[in-house]
Formats: structure tokens, C-alpha cells, sequence
């Protein structure tokens, strides 16, 4: 394949990958990460690419998310400082561990995540606040923490359990949890696992500038999609999303 088309092929995937998980909260590595890898790439240099590149799905959902003050800094913190460490300890672990059947316990919880947002047609339509004490915050983030480092460790999905936790544990309508998912994970967990796994992994360089920018562009049209869609239209993308990542994770 010529370099060029190449590029234009890897800038296309980050678009569309990035767009729909601006959208639902998550997903991105379902499209992304088997691309890079059908292309070539290994599956440590696939992950630890995609990585880096997804970075930037967070700084063009931020740009668009500040603009409307749906960010909100306590729970944002929250998902950071309980997130990072988890993401860090992930990406160090699944250097030295087969993937497969992590990755199967993680489709089938991703699968029930999906199963429990179909039965429950109000869940995250109205913002409820729920749990803003100091054992909610504990027990919150310890959860967080678990997320955190299945993100670190396989990158499938896992914005899609913040957006569900923080819809049921902290009572978030979808669309505000959706923008707090991505600006924390987007910039906070896969900042850390890109500093992580550029740290100990090899990354294929000459293919993020493309990646970087799809991402950037696909960040910022999905949180543009998003701020205009109803929560009931993000509740049912997120559901389907969910769906197919789980599918995809125990397909293998």
C-alpha cells in the first residue's frame, strides 16, 4: 500500500473511531485497535499506538465540551486521581500477561453493562445526584480504579463502563457522563497509558501524526453530536456500541 494511502486510510479510521466514542462515551479501541493490528502492526505496538493516539480524542472533546459547562471538576478529579494509578499499573501488566482471557471476562461484563442498560429505560435520562458523600466517593472510585486499569490493560470498552458507572453510581444523565468520560479518560487514563507504554513499549511513529489528527477531529464532532442529541439517542448508542465491543472481545 502506497504511504499516502496509507495516511488517508489511518486519519479516516481515527475519524470515525473517535466520533462514535465522543459520542457514546467509549468504544474507540473497537474500531482502532483491530485496524492497526489487521494492518500489520502487533499487538503490544497496536495498543501502545493507539494509545498515544487517542490522547487526542480527549483534547477535541474537551474543546467543545468546556464550551457548554457540562464538566464537572469534582467528579472529574474523582475519575483522574482514582483512574490513573489503575491505568498505569494495567499497561505495565499486560506486557508480561496473554490478553485472551482477560479479554473474555471483560466482554462478558461489557455484555451485561449493555443487557442492564436496555432494562432499564430510565437509566440516565435525568441527572439524579446520588452518592456525593465521603463512602460514596471511596466506594466510587474504588471502582474506578478497577476501570482503570482494564483500560490500561486492553483499551476495548472501558470508557464505557466509566459512562455507566457514573450514570448509576453518581446519577449523571447520559449526555453529562459522556462528557466527563471523555475528558478524564480521553485526557487523564490515556494520557498515562500513552506516557506508560511509550515509556516501556515500541510505538509506531510515522503513523500518529495521521491517527492524532482523526482523533482530534472525530473528538471534536462526536462531542458536538452529542451536545446536540437527546440523552435518549446517546442511551441507545451506547447501548448498541456496548453491545458489539462485547461481541467483538469474545469473538477474539
Amino acid at each position: 500500500m502506497p504511504e499516502y494511502i496509507e495516511q488517508i486510510a489511518l486519519f479516516a479510521i481515527a475519524v470515525i473511531a473517535n466520533w462514535f466514542s465522543a459520542l457514546a462515551g467509549g468504544g474507540a479501541g473497537l474500531i482502532q485497535l483491530p485496524i492497526l493490528i489487521f494492518m500489520g502492526l502487533p499487538f503490544p505496538l497496536a495498543l501502545a499506538t493507539h494509545k498515544i493516539a487517542t490522547v487526542a480524542l480527549g483534547v477535541g472533546a474537551t474543546a467543545r465540551h468546556l464550551r457548554e459547562g457540562h464538566l464537572d471538576k469534582l467528579i472529574l478529579l474523582l475519575i483522574f486521581l482514582a483512574g490513573v494509578p489503575g491505568v498505569i499499573l494495567g499497561a505495565l501488566f499486560i506486557l508480561d500477561v496473554p490478553a485472551r482471557s482477560a479479554e473474555i471476562a471483560l466482554g462478558i461484563l461489557t455484555l451485561l453493562l449493555a443487557l442492564y442498560s436496555m432494562v432499564k429505560p430510565e437509566l440516565g435520562l435525568t441527572t439524579q445526584d446520588k452518592h456525593r458523600d465521603l463512602a460514596g466517593y471511596v466506594v466510587g472510585g474504588a471502582v474506578l480504579f478497577c476501570i482503570g486499569f482494564a483500560n490500561g490493560a486492553l483499551s476495548a470498552g472501558s470508557g464505557l463502563f466509566v459512562t455507566l458507572w457514573l450514570v448509576y453510581w453518581f446519577g449523571l444523565e447520559y449526555k453529562l457522563a459522556v462528557a466527563q468520560t471523555l475528558v478524564a479518560v480521553g485526557l487523564g487514563w490515556n494520557g498515562a497509558g500513552a506516557i506508560t507504554m511509550g515509556a516501556v513499549a515500541e510505538v509506531q511513529w510515522s503513523w500518529i501524526p495521521a491517527l492524532v489528527l482523526g482523533s482530534l477531529l472525530g473528538g471534536y464532532l462526536g462531542a458536538q453530536t452529542s451536545i446536540q442529541s437527546g440523552n435518549q439517542m446517546i442511551k441507545r448508542l451506547f447501548e448498541v456500541i456496548t453491545f458489539v465491543v462485547a461481541i467483538k472481545l469474545l469473538w477474539g
